[in-house]
């Protein structure tokens, strides 16, 4: 053992985080170390206080600390709009474009058979069971581009045809901003698929 045990319980707890290897844990602890105590117990209060009072909003299954969430409850919102996303992140990053005017579903995942994740781990049947004699006429799918989302899409997109409610994807292709030389067969293809005339 190379660090007192304290020290190393704390590296291998912050390599369990996303994205963090054994380097970047024992950077991260030792900066918490070295960090004053009211910052490492801030973060650690923060931590606690977030699984404590953050939970998933019986309608929407997006993280909210009260029940519905302030978004479910927004009488302002169009209630026969839904936009269906992967993940709380993407509920905020499509806020951020101001162009959403309905309501969400946030799915906690994509359909992935490699990593043992079918519909039955997602939030599909508080789906179904909230389109049931809605007013919902038309649902977005804005889950990723990649082969997870495609297939959580056309899932979906079988699912709920059926029950008369017209359904949508958000268009694919080069980001504002990008280069044709820079960009995948993929992303052209698909960038050549949603073009519309001007």
């Amino acid at each position: 053992m190379y660090y007192p045990e304290p020290v190393a319980k704390l590296i291998d707890e912050l390599m369990k985080l996303p994205g963090v290897g054994p380097k970047s844990a024992q950077r991260l602890a030792f900066h918490l170390l070295n960090a004053l105590e009211k910052d490492a117990l801030g973060l650690a209060q923060a931590i606690v206080s977030a699984r404590q009072k953050i939970r998933q909003c019986s309608v929407c299954a997006n993280l909210t600390e009260q029940d519905p969430c302030p978004l479910c409850l927004d009488p302002t919102r169009d209630q026969s709009l839904l936009c269906i996303v992967e993940q709380p992140k993407d509920v905020v990053a499509m806020e951020k474009t101001r162009e959403i005017k309905g309501k969400y579903h946030v799915l906690h995942g994509a359909i992935s058979p490699m990593d043992g994740i079918g519909p039955e781990q997602l939030t599909i049947n508080l789906l179904l069971s909230r389109l049931r004699d809605s007013q919902v006429k038309e649902v977005v799918v804005a889950t990723n581009p990649n082969v997870e989302g495609e297939a959580t899409a056309l899932y979906l997109s079988r699912l709920l045809k059926p029950m008369g409610i017209k359904v949508t994807r958000i268009a694919h292709g080069l980001p504002v901003g990008g280069d044709l030389e820079y960009a995948d067969e993929v992303t052209l293809a698909k960038a050549f698929e949603g073009r519309k005339e001007m």
